[in-house]
C-alpha cells in the first residue's frame, strides 16, 4: 500500500512538475517593439511558471515564410507560430472576413474592435482545427504603394503587384482591381522590387519599413485597402502537455504582452506613415467617387469568395460584430 501511495505521488509530481518548451516562429524582426515584447512574454511566462513553461522565439523569419512555419508544427519541429491572414485562413478560412478589402475604411479602431468581438467565436474554431490561440495582433491597416503614381483606382490596372502565393483573398481583390498579380513567398518582395519584377506591394507601414520596401517605392496609396491582423496560435498537442493551471498563467501573460504588442503596432504604424513622408515619399489621395467604387469591389470580391473562403455565417457574425 505504501509503495502505491509513493509510486502514485511520483506520477503526479512528474505531471505538475512537467516542463514543456514551446519553439514558435515569428516574421517579425529582431529588434521590433513586436520582438522586443514577445521576448518579455517569454521571460515572463518562464518566471510566472517557474520553469515549466518556456517559450524560444525564432525572429525575422529564420524558420522560413509562415508557410514553412506551419508545416513545421505539423511535423512537430515547431510547436507555435505568429501568423498573418493568409496563413490564418489556410488554419480556418473565416477568419479572413475581417480583412475583406474596403470594410473598415480608415478607421483602424473599429476594425480591431471588430476582431475582439468576434475572437470567441474564431477561437472555438481554431480549436476544432489543433490550435490554442493565444490572442490577436493588431498588424494595421493595409497601404498600397508603388514605383508609378496612382491617380485613381482605374489607373492601378495592369500594374504589376506583388501577391502572397496561395492568397484567395488577394487574388480576388487584385482582379477586382485589374492589377497583374506576381505570387511570390514574402522574403522575395524587397528584391523583386529592386528588379522591376513588381512595380507594386501592400502591406501595413510598420512592414513596409521593417522590409525595406520603402526605398524602392516612390508612392503611398493614402487610400487603405484592408485590415491586416495576426495571431499566436500553439498547436493542440503542445498545448494540452501544459497543466490547467499553468495555462491559465501563460494566458493571462499571453494577453498582457499581446496588449503591449498592440499598442506599439498602432504607434509604430503612425511614425512609419511620418517617416516615409519625411523619406519623400508622395502620399496619393483618390477622390471621393472611388469610395463608392471600392464599396461595390467589395461586394464582387464577397459574392466571390463567399462559399469558398469563408461561410455566409462568417458574413453574418462580422455584421453583427460591426453593429
Amino acid at each position: 500500500m505504501k509503495f502505491i501511495t509513493l509510486l502514485s505521488l511520483f506520477i503526479f509530481t512528474t505531471v505538475v512538475h512537467g516542463k514543456t518548451t514551446l519553439k514558435v516562429g515569428v516574421l517579425a524582426p529582431e529588434g521590433t517593439s513586436w520582438a522586443n515584447n514577445m521576448k518579455k512574454m517569454g521571460k515572463e511566462i518562464e518566471k510566472a511558471t517557474n520553469d515549466e513553461v518556456k517559450i524560444k522565439f525564432y525572429f525575422g523569419g529564420t524558420q522560413g515564410d509562415e508557410p514553412d512555419v506551419l508545416k513545421k508544427i505539423r511535423i512537430g519541429q515547431l510547436q507555435g507560430g505568429v501568423f498573418t491572414g493568409k496563413t490564418l485562413g489556410e488554419i480556418y478560412g473565416d477568419v479572413r472576413v475581417v480583412e475583406i478589402p474596403f470594410t473598415f475604411g480608415a478607421d483602424r479602431e473599429k476594425a480591431m474592435g471588430t476582431v475582439k468581438k468576434l475572437a470567441p467565436y474564431f477561437d472555438k474554431e481554431f480549436s476544432k482545427n489543433n490550435f490554442k490561440n493565444l490572442g490577436f495582433f493588431e498588424i494595421g491597416l493595409v497601404y498600397f504603394v508603388s514605383q508609378q503614381e496612382p491617380k485613381d483606382l482605374e489607373s492601378l490596372k495592369g500594374l504589376k503587384i506583388w501577391a502572397w502565393e496561395g492568397d484567395h483573398l488577394v487574388s480576388s481583390m487584385v482582379e477586382a482591381l485589374n492589377l497583374v498579380s506576381v505570387p511570390l513567398p514574402l522574403p522575395d518582395v524587397l528584391s523583386s522590387l529592386s528588379t522591376g519584377i513588381v512595380q507594386a506591394a501592400y502591406a501595413p507601414p510598420l512592414g513596409i519599413i521593417a522590409l525595406q520596401w520603402n526605398t524602392k517605392i516612390k508612392y503611398l496609396l493614402d487610400f487603405p485597402l484592408a485590415f491586416s491582423t495576426g495571431a499566436f496560435l500553439v498547436d493542440n498537442k503542445a498545448w494540452d502537455k501544459i497543466p490547467a493551471a499553468t495555462q491559465k498563467i501563460v494566458q493571462e501573460l499571453a494577453t498582457k504582452y499581446i496588449d503591449e504588442v498592440n499598442k506599439a503596432n498602432a504607434k509604430d504604424n503612425e511614425d512609419a506613415l511620418a517617416a516615409m513622408k519625411e523619406q519623400g515619399i508622395k502620399f496619393v489621395k483618390f477622390p471621393k467617387s472611388d469610395n463608392d467604387k471600392s464599396m461595390s469591389l467589395r461586394s464582387g470580391i464577397v459574392k466571390k469568395l463567399t462559399g469558398k473562403l469563408f461561410t455566409p455565417g462568417a458574413l453574418d457574425q462580422l455584421s453583427k460584430a460591426m453593429k
